[in-house]
C-alpha cells in the first residue's frame, strides 16, 4: 500500500515499509492540517505482558523485591486472574498501549516471545535482559559488546545501593549496559556508571508510585546517556506520553534531552537505526495535534509502524476507504481510535482476516 501523510507544513509517502518522496500516485491519502509530523517514539522499558493488571501495591516500599513479595500476598487472586489471559491477547494488550501513544519501538524486559516474530505490531528489540541480581536466573559472565539491561538500584534499601557495586564486580558494569531504574545508586554508584558510560533507562512515574521517589538528579546531569520507559502499568502512571509529562515536570533533565531519551540516543543504545522522516529511512511515523512534550494519546493522529497503519484518528477513517474493514475502532480512557494488527503487502492490498466491522467493536 502506497500511503500519503500531508500536514500543514510538510508531506511524506510511505511505501514497502520506507519512507519515500511524496509525489507519484497513492493509494491512500490522509490529511492532518492541524497536525505535527515526527518519527516514532522508542520506548525503553515494558513489560508487555503485564499492562492489563492495572497498579498493585500498598507504596512506599524499601525496594522492588519487597513490593513484588508483598502484592503475591495481598493480590494473589488479582494476579492469578491476570494471568489467565492468553498470553498472546495479554502482549497484544502492551502493544496497543505503546502504539496508541506513538510507541513504533519498544523493549520487552523479558523473555523473548515467538509471536514477536509472527507479524507482532509493532517492533520489539530483541537485546539480552535480565530481571535483577537477585532474580535472574542467570547473568551473562562477562560484557559482549552488545546492549545488556537489568533492573538495577530499584529502591530506596541498602541492599538496592550495594546492586551497582555486586554488578561491578560481575564485570558488567561497562558502556554496553542499561542500568533500569537506579532510584537507590548513591555517590559511589553514580560515579561508576558514568565513569563506565552505561546508560540510565529512566522510568520516573513508576519509580515514584513504589518508593516516593526516583533516580538522583547527579545521575541523569549531563554526561550519560538517558532513555525514557513506561515500565508497565503494574506501577506507572499510563503510557510513554505520561512518562515524558512527569519527567518535564521534574525538571531534572532538559528537553532536548527527554525528546533524545525517545529518539536518537534511545535508538544509538539499542543498536537500532536513528529515528528519521528522510526518504529512505524505515517507515515509523506519527503525526501528532501537540507538540511531544506536551501530547497526549488524545493527540496522537495516526501511527504507521514498519510501513503499517495501525492507529487512525476516527475522523480520518473514510479517507482510508476499503482499508477501513481491516481494522476496528476502540475506545480506551475515553480516546477512540482506529487499530489495525494485519501486515501490509508490498502489492497495494492488506491481507484479509476475520475481524468485526469498524463500527461494531467498541472497548471501553
Amino acid at each position: 500500500m502506497r500511503l500519503l501523510i500531508e500536514t500543514r507544513e510538510s508531506a511524506i509517502g510511505v511505501d514497502e515499509g520506507v519512507i519515500v518522496p511524496p509525489v507519484g500516485r497513492f493509494d491512500v491519502t490522509l490529511r492532518v492540517r492541524d497536525g505535527l509530523l515526527h518519527p516514532g517514539l522508542i520506548n525503553a522499558h515494558d513489560h508487555l505482558h503485564r499492562n492489563h493488571y492495572g497498579r498493585l501495591g500498598h507504596p512506599p516500599y524499601q525496594d522492588a523485591y519487597e513490593w513484588g513479595r508483598d502484592i503475591h500476598h495481598r493480590f494473589a487472586e488479582s494476579i492469578a486472574r491476570g494471568r489467565a489471559l492468553p498470553r498472546r491477547e495479554a502482549l497484544m494488550r502492551g502493544a496497543w498501549k505503546n502504539l496508541r501513544a506513538g510507541v513504533t519501538t519498544v523493549v520487552h524486559h523479558d523473555a523473548w516471545e515467538d509471536v514477536f516474530d509472527d507479524g507482532f505490531p509493532i517492533r520489539v528489540v530483541r537485546i539480552a535482559t535480565a530481571h535483577s541480581l537477585r532474580l535472574a536466573p542467570t547473568l551473562p559472565t562477562a560484557p559482549d559488546g552488545a546492549p545488556f539491561a537489568i533492573h538495577l538500584a530499584e529502591g530506596v534499601s541498602s541492599a538496592a545501593t550495594d546492586e551497582v557495586r555486586e554488578l561491578d564486580a560481575r564485570g558488567l558494569v561497562t558502556r554496553h549496559l542499561l542500568a533500569v531504574h537506579v532510584v537507590g545508586v548513591d555517590a559511589r554508584g553514580i560515579h561508576r556508571l558514568r565513569a563506565a558510560g552505561a546508560a540510565v533507562v529512566w522510568c520516573p512515574s513508576s519509580n515514584r508510585f513504589l518508593f516516593g521517589r526516583t533516580v538522583p538528579p547527579e545521575l541523569l546531569a549531563p554526561g550519560i546517556d538517558v532513555l525514557l520507559g513506561s515500565d508497565s502499568l503494574l506501577t506507572a502512571d499510563g503510557s510513554l506520553l505520561r512518562e515524558l509529562h512527569v519527567a518535564r515536570d521534574l525538571g531534572l533533565v532538559t528537553h532536548a534531552r527527554l525528546c533524545d531519551a525517545v529518539g536518537v540516543t534511545a535508538a544509538s543504545r539499542l543498536g537500532v537505526e536513528p529515528p528519521s522522516l528522510a526518504v529512505g529511512a524505515r517507515a515509523d511515523v506519527i503525526v501528532l495535534r501537540r507538540p511531544l512534550l506536551e501530547a497526549t494519546e488524545d493527540d496522537v493522529a495516526l501511527v504507521v509502524a514498519g510501513g503499517a497503519l495501525r492507529v487512525v484518528d476516527p475522523p480520518l477513517v473514510p479517507a482510508l476507504g476499503a482499508l477501513a474493514e481491516r481494522g476496528w475502532i476502540e475506545t480506551v480512557d475515553g480516546v477512540p481510535r482506529w487499530l489495525c494488527d494485519q501486515p501490509s503487502r508490498a502489492a497495494s492490498e492488506w491481507e484479509r482476516r476475520d475481524r468485526p466491522s469498524v463500527s461494531s467493536r467498541i472497548a471501553r
